[in-house]
Formats: structure tokens, sequence, C-alpha cells
């Protein structure tokens, strides 16, 4: 099975931001947005590497606003928890519990879940990029958007090791909205709801 085929038919979840707000809950290959937490003094973070034959690649510009700036950080975060998750074979893998709460989370385990169910992991790149993150009428949190092009990533079979190369095609590029939110007393910021749209035009151009 292709790594598309998995990620655009799950279930996108996504509650209104009044609700979102009242929810609670790094390794791995890293390009772009990184930078000091804009809070409190860092905490231990989860191990969120992924094997070599599995690349992410964070296509994005730091935010100049410090606060968005560590959102933004950690919606990658999120995106890499998942993958570890994937590549783990654990669909309670605790790394995505860190990085995320209410939908997110949820959205992570089922995720994760198919592939396992499936008898499926990753190989090749992943890519994200034009990310953009704007604050919430609501209070502190952020909403993270960015694209993913996953048309060199690949499934691959767990008990065989045999790769499912699959051609571009629209369903390669997908986008994310990621709503954040910062941690009393903690640098992480959560994500906690997410929607993902498919065959997304806007990440083609």
């Amino acid at each position: 099975m292709a790594r598309n085929t998995l990620t655009t038919t799950a279930v996108t979840l996504i509650a209104a931001a009044t609700l979102l707000l009242t929810a609670c809950g790094s390794g791995g290959d890293t390009e772009g947005v990184s930078g000091p937490p804009s809070r409190t003094a860092d905490v231990n973070r989860p191990d969120v590497s992924l094997p070599k034959d599995l690349k992410l690649v964070f296509d994005f510009e730091k935010p100049s606003d410090a606060d968005s700036a560590a959102a933004l950080d950690d919606a990658a975060n999120y995106i890499r928890a998942l993958n570890h998750g994937i590549t783990e074979q654990d669909a309670k893998d605790p790394a995505y519990g860190f990085y995320s709460a209410a939908g997110a989370a949820r959205y992570a385990e089922s995720q994760i879940q198919e592939y396992v169910d499936g008898g499926w992991t990753l190989t090749g790149e992943d890519r994200y990029y034009q990310a953009g993150t704007s604050p919430t009428d609501e209070g502190e949190s952020i909403v993270v958007t960015f694209c993913e092009d996953q048309s060199q990533a690949y499934g691959k079979e767990v008990k065989t090791g045999k790769v499912h190369r699959t051609e571009e095609s629209p369903a390669s590029y997908q986008k994310f909205s990621l709503l954040m939110a910062p941690q009393e007393g903690s640098s992480v910021w959560h994500a906690q709801q997410i929607t993902v749209e498919g065959k997304s035009d806007a990440c083609r151009s």
C-alpha cells in the first residue's frame, strides 16, 4: 500500500477553537525551523529519531515572533513523533503524546494504528514546506499551516522490507492545519487539533 493511500483516507479531526484550549497533554532528521524555546527552561524531550532510510525535510522559514517560532517548531516535532510511532510500530508511542492532545493525539494514534494493522512502515523522503502561523482570537494559541510533498515517500512492508513505489500524483500533496497551544510552565507547545486536506492544489503550485 502506498503512503498517500493511508494518509489521505484517515479521518481528519477538527473542533471549535473554544474547546481546543481545554485539553492538555528532539531528535530525528532536523532541517529548517529550530531555535530556543520561548517560555521556561526546556524539558526532557522524547526520542523522535527515525531509521536512516526515512528522511523528513522541514523547509520552513523561522518566524520572527518567538511564540510563533516555538509553535511551528513543535508542530514539526509532532510530525516527527507521528512518524517515529509508525517506524516503531507502536500506536501508543509516548512521543506523539508529548507533543499533542485531544484530536491531534487521536489522529496520530489512528494513523499509526493503520500502519501497524496493515504491516506497513515508511521509507524515502517526506518534505514539508510553505509554513505559516497566525494567532487565534481565543487566547495564546497559534494556528500553524504547512504543505507536504510525499511523492518521494513510500510504504514498506515490515516483514519483507519490500518498498512499494508510487508515481507522483495529486494525492502526493497535502495541506496541514494544526492548532498549537502553549503549556503552562513549559516550553512545549501541544498540537490540539489537526485537519488534513488531501490532493491540495495550493501545495502543488
